[in-house]
Protein backbone atom coordinates (compact mmCIF):
# COMPACT_ATOMS: atom_id res chain seq x y z
CA UNK A 1 0.00 0.00 0.00
CA UNK A 2 1.20 3.26 -0.44
CA UNK A 3 2.40 5.50 2.23
CA UNK A 4 0.32 8.52 1.38
CA UNK A 5 -2.64 5.97 1.54
CA UNK A 6 -1.86 4.56 4.98
CA UNK A 7 -1.40 7.96 6.22
CA UNK A 8 -4.33 9.45 5.69
CA UNK A 9 -6.35 6.67 6.83
CA UNK A 10 -4.41 6.61 9.80
CA UNK A 11 -5.11 10.18 10.46
CA UNK A 12 -8.68 10.25 9.01
CA UNK A 13 -9.38 7.30 11.20
CA UNK A 14 -8.15 8.49 14.44
CA UNK A 15 -9.29 12.09 13.72
CA UNK A 16 -13.00 10.73 13.14
CA UNK A 17 -12.83 8.22 16.34
CA UNK A 18 -11.70 10.76 18.74
CA UNK A 19 -14.23 13.24 17.52
CA UNK A 20 -17.19 10.96 17.70
CA UNK A 21 -16.52 9.84 20.83
CA UNK A 22 -16.26 13.09 21.82
CA UNK A 23 -19.86 13.75 20.73
CA UNK A 24 -21.18 10.82 21.80
CA UNK A 25 -19.96 11.83 25.50
CA UNK A 26 -22.36 14.32 25.70
CA UNK A 27 -25.63 14.55 23.61
CA UNK A 28 -27.04 16.87 25.03
CA UNK A 29 -24.52 19.64 24.25
CA UNK A 30 -23.68 18.79 20.90
CA UNK A 31 -27.44 18.51 20.03
CA UNK A 32 -27.60 22.18 21.53
CA UNK A 33 -24.52 23.45 20.16
CA UNK A 34 -25.13 22.51 16.76
CA UNK A 35 -27.90 25.21 15.97
CA UNK A 36 -25.93 28.24 17.90
CA UNK A 37 -23.16 26.80 14.95
CA UNK A 38 -25.84 27.17 12.04
CA UNK A 39 -26.76 30.48 13.51
CA UNK A 40 -23.19 31.98 12.95
CA UNK A 41 -22.53 32.73 9.33
CA UNK A 42 -18.76 33.32 10.43
CA UNK A 43 -18.11 30.32 11.92
CA UNK A 44 -20.23 28.57 8.88
CA UNK A 45 -17.87 29.94 6.96
CA UNK A 46 -14.56 29.03 8.64
CA UNK A 47 -16.30 25.39 8.84
CA UNK A 48 -16.64 25.48 5.29
CA UNK A 49 -12.76 26.16 4.24
CA UNK A 50 -12.21 23.77 6.74
CA UNK A 51 -13.52 21.19 4.84
CA UNK A 52 -13.38 22.17 1.64
CA UNK A 53 -9.66 22.31 1.64
CA UNK A 54 -9.13 19.40 3.40
CA UNK A 55 -11.08 17.87 0.74
CA UNK A 56 -9.67 19.28 -2.10
CA UNK A 57 -6.50 18.26 -0.68
CA UNK A 58 -7.07 14.63 0.00
CA UNK A 59 -9.00 14.53 -3.89
CA UNK A 60 -6.21 16.15 -5.97
CA UNK A 61 -3.42 13.82 -3.73
CA UNK A 62 -5.51 10.79 -3.64
CA UNK A 63 -8.50 10.35 -6.34
CA UNK A 64 -8.06 6.30 -6.22
CA UNK A 65 -10.98 4.35 -6.84
CA UNK A 66 -9.81 1.19 -7.19
CA UNK A 67 -6.49 -1.06 -5.17
CA UNK A 68 -8.71 -2.07 -2.27
CA UNK A 69 -11.05 -0.65 0.82
CA UNK A 70 -8.21 1.28 1.93
CA UNK A 71 -7.95 3.51 -1.39
CA UNK A 72 -11.47 3.39 -2.04
CA UNK A 73 -12.74 4.67 2.01
CA UNK A 74 -9.83 7.32 2.17
CA UNK A 75 -11.12 8.95 -1.66
CA UNK A 76 -14.52 9.04 -0.30
CA UNK A 77 -13.66 10.80 2.65
CA UNK A 78 -11.97 13.17 1.06
CA UNK A 79 -14.86 13.61 -1.55
CA UNK A 80 -17.44 13.97 1.43
CA UNK A 81 -15.47 16.74 3.07
CA UNK A 82 -15.36 18.43 -0.31
CA UNK A 83 -19.08 18.03 -0.61
CA UNK A 84 -19.76 19.22 2.67
CA UNK A 85 -17.23 22.58 2.52
CA UNK A 86 -18.92 23.22 -0.08
CA UNK A 87 -22.68 22.91 1.04
CA UNK A 88 -21.90 25.14 4.28
CA UNK A 89 -20.54 27.61 1.98
CA UNK A 90 -23.22 28.20 -0.45
CA UNK A 91 -26.09 27.13 1.52
CA UNK A 92 -27.57 29.95 3.77
CA UNK A 93 -28.11 29.64 7.11
CA UNK A 94 -32.03 29.16 7.48
CA UNK A 95 -31.50 26.22 4.77
CA UNK A 96 -28.90 24.80 7.27
CA UNK A 97 -31.09 24.95 9.98
CA UNK A 98 -34.15 23.32 7.89
CA UNK A 99 -31.69 20.40 6.72
CA UNK A 100 -30.94 20.17 10.76
CA UNK A 101 -34.41 20.13 12.20
CA UNK A 102 -35.28 17.43 8.87
CA UNK A 103 -32.94 15.20 9.58
CA UNK A 104 -34.00 15.27 13.44
CA UNK A 105 -30.62 14.72 14.69
CA UNK A 106 -31.58 15.31 18.62
CA UNK A 107 -34.07 11.89 17.84
CA UNK A 108 -31.65 10.00 15.38
CA UNK A 109 -28.35 11.15 17.27
CA UNK A 110 -26.55 8.30 17.79
CA UNK A 111 -28.00 6.49 14.21
CA UNK A 112 -25.97 9.44 12.55
CA UNK A 113 -23.08 8.99 14.44
CA UNK A 114 -23.16 5.03 13.82
CA UNK A 115 -21.70 5.49 10.23
CA UNK A 116 -18.75 8.07 10.80
CA UNK A 117 -17.96 5.40 14.25
CA UNK A 118 -17.72 2.43 11.86
CA UNK A 119 -16.04 4.66 9.29
CA UNK A 120 -13.17 5.71 11.99
CA UNK A 121 -12.88 2.33 12.93
CA UNK A 122 -12.30 0.70 9.52
CA UNK A 123 -10.07 3.26 8.98
CA UNK A 124 -7.75 3.32 12.13
CA UNK A 125 -8.26 -0.82 11.87
CA UNK A 126 -6.70 -0.59 8.31
CA UNK A 127 -4.45 1.95 8.29
CA UNK A 128 -2.42 0.76 11.12
CA UNK A 129 -2.99 -3.38 9.80
CA UNK A 130 -1.55 -2.52 6.01
CA UNK A 131 1.68 -3.16 4.94
CA UNK A 132 3.51 -0.16 3.17
CA UNK A 133 5.12 -0.51 -0.17
CA UNK A 134 8.64 -0.77 -0.39
CA UNK A 135 9.89 2.14 -1.90
CA UNK A 136 12.47 1.48 -4.99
Amino acid sequence: MKPHTVFLARLLGVFTLISVLWLMLDKQATVSMIPVLLSDRLVMIVLAFVSLGAGLAIVLAHNIWSNGLLPLLVTIVGWILMIRGLLLLFLTNQQLTNIFAALQVGNLFYVYLTVPLLLGAALTYLGFNTRLESRK
